[in-house]
């Protein structure tokens, strides 16, 4: 499957905001947007007013690149928020936040939504006791995710979940670390969500 292979830290640049791709770097002087607030380019120090397709661009881009995705997959993602009951743009982001691969994130047993689409894709967690490697795998209330009894002892996962708390885990999920499982208690809702987002402004690109 296509995937971004660029470096991470110009993304976070030319959004102007920390999109927490690169893990713990990110919580650390070394972050490239504290040394380089503008964004990336020979014109990158240039102030440009953007129309109002580009402020919706720009948002629709931002939130992409949070959650990892390519144009095609966060389409489709978007056109089945859209057929939900409810507000659209807050479908959109239960939708995001569903995924398999950000509640791996989120749930702390990764330090970035990178590092956790490969841990999924590895075979490293079950979904109520059966195997799932599809990050886009989208979870129901009630739904126990594991790490396999082969992986507790990875490095990567042990240090990710001894500075999880720095990060921050999801209010919506119950985390038990001793035994290794996360457990979905209810969907996210839009409070959830601590990163600067309109979606509304998605919504509107989209509709055009």
């Amino acid at each position: 499957m296509a995937r971004y292979t660029e470096a991470s830290c110009k993304l976070c640049r030319r959004e102007g905001m920390k999109l927490y791709l690169k893990g713990e770097r990110c919580y650390k002087d070394k972050c490239a947007l504290e040394k380089k607030s503008y964004p990336p380019g020979q014109h990158g120090q240039l102030r440009k007013k953007l129309s109002d397709y580009g402020v919706q661009l720009r948002e629709k881009q931002k939130v992409k690149r949070i959650y990892g995705m390519l144009e095609t997959q966060f389409r489709l993602c978007f056109e089945r928020a859209s057929r939900m009951e409810g507000i659209t743009g807050e479908n959109l982001l239960q939708q995001l936040e569903c995924r398999l691969d950000n509640a791996v994130y989120r749930a702390g047993f990764a330090s970035s939504r990178t590092q956790a689409r490969q841990l999924v894709k590895h075979n490293h967690f079950t979904v109520n006791g059966r195997k799932v490697n599809i990050p886009s795998y989208i979870l129901k209330v009630g739904d126990v995710i594991e790490l396999k009894e082969k992986s507790r002892d990875n490095v990567l996962i042990k240090e990710s979940l001894e500075t999880s708390d720095g990060r921050g885990v999801a209010d919506w999920m119950t985390i038990n670390k001793d035994s290794f499982k996360a457990t979905v208690n209810r969907l996210p809702e839009r409070g959830d969500i601590d990163y600067d987002i309109q979606e509304h402004l998605i919504v509107e690109l989209y509709s055009k």
